[in-house]
């Protein structure tokens, strides 16, 4: 996830310098994230509004979701349940060792 460090619900108010830090970051998040995971693929995406899934609708973000051919998201659509396969420590690590190798 990508959160500018000013506070607002309007992605209309944010600086253009604003804006292409966001958009600066998420690209280097990609290349993180296919480095550390080897996604096939990506959901990027901003959600503005509860309405729209905005689970912190005061605060505009960016998400960045990997995702590989063939998985599929009915856990939380038929049990309310999500499922991790990796510890989120071990996730962290991963991606802070491939990150530090990308901004040295």
């Amino acid at each position: 996830m990508v959160v500018p460090y000013r506070h607002t619900d309007s992605w209309v108010s944010l600086s253009d310098a604003e804006v292409l830090e966001i958009q600066k970051l998420v690209a280097l998040m990609i290349q993180t994230i296919k480095n550390a995971m080897g996604p096939e693929g990506f959901n990027i995406g901003i959600n503005l509004g509860r309405v729209a899934g905005a689970g912190i609708e005061e605060h505009v973000h960016v998400h960045i979701v990997p995702r590989w051919n063939g998985d599929t998201n009915f856990m939380p659509v038929l049990a309310d349940t999500k499922i991790i396969p990796q510890a989120l420590h071990d996730t962290y690590a991963d991606l802070k060792k491939e990150l530090e190798k990308l901004i040295v």
